[in-house]
């Protein structure tokens, strides 16, 4: 792993600390702070109500703190969720461990601000779309990323249209959809999809702006639809999006090594390692 500049680390664990406050507020516990959604079920960057260090508190972080932070956590009946960037607080992970709780490790890679993204070709019909929050095809675009992630890795699986279709019932009746739609709306969260020639889509991925930095996330294929360089067309189209809206920084975590093939051949490198509660709820 490469060890992140200065000036790129400071980007990164600030846009940690200010991008949940465009969805949640936060309250102080010391040096930890615990991001609370402001609206039942607004979807935001983040495990929900997860907590992070104070950049300029981490080294004073004690069980104690810890504990109060989890306390907290279960009185609003959220999991019990951490994250932070490891180079900020190296002393961190040891004491969570101690507390019982097991750290998974995220790896970064960032993207050099002056590389030219690569445009990848895209199937016969197939085409790319920046969603509205009254996009036709945005209940089955929210519901994509479950499917995806439920078959992890980068072989073709089995979900298809039909259980797409489902998802997004689902996701439209318990309030999912209409939720993410004010954020799309306020500009706080953009989606890109990958749609076939009959609307559905085959790919999405989506990024949350903040102060000229972004994480890219949520890129997902739908298992049927694999093999046909569909993230990464959605990763590069959301990047090129993001520079054209003035953002400068842009990264991204990811879970496997086959995953992180795709974005290394679109320029992202190998920054430092995000470290997270294991199990904790993805990010929306």
């Amino acid at each position: 792993m490469r060890r992140m500049t200065d000036s790129l680390a400071v980007r990164i664990e600030q846009y940690y600390a200010t991008v949940p406050l465009l969805f949640a507020d936060a309250e102080e516990f010391g040096p930890l702070r615990l991001f609370v959604r402001k609206d039942s079920g607004t979807p935001y960057y983040g495990g929900p109500s997860h907590a992070q260090p104070v950049a300029e508190r981490s080294g004073s972080i004690t069980a104690a703190d810890i504990a109060r932070v989890r306390a907290r956590q279960r009185e609003l009946g959220v999991p019990e969720a951490f994250e932070w960037l490891a180079e900020a607080a190296p002393e961190l992970r040891g004491r969570i461990e101690a507390a019982g709780l097991p750290v998974e490790e995220r790896p970064l890679m960032a993207l050099d601000p002056r590389h030219p993204v690569p445009t990848p070709p895209l199937p016969y019909g197939v085409t790319l779309h920046v969603l509205t929050d009254h996009d036709p095809v945005l209940p089955e675009a929210v519901a994509l990323p479950r499917l995806a992630f439920a078959e992890p890795g980068t072989a073709e699986g089995l979900a298809g249209h039909a259980e797409l279709s489902a998802v997004a019932e689902e996701l439209a009746a318990d309030g999912t959809v209409a939720a993410v739609r004010p954020t799309i709306r306020a500009g706080h969260k953009v989606l890109v999809a990958a749609l076939a020639p009959d609307g559905t889509p085959l790919a999405v991925g989506h990024y949350h702006p903040a102060d000229g930095t972004t994480e890219i996330g949520g890129v997902g294929t739908l298992p049927l639809a694999r093999r046909q360089g569909l993230a990464a067309a959605v990763t590069a189209a959301l990047v090129v999006h993001a520079r054209e809206h003035g953002v400068r920084t842009v990264f991204l975590a990811y879970a496997e090594d086959t995953v992180a093939r795709i974005y290394a051949r679109l320029g992202f490198r190998p920054a430092d390692t995000t470290l997270l509660i294991a199990n904790q709820p993805a990010r929306s």
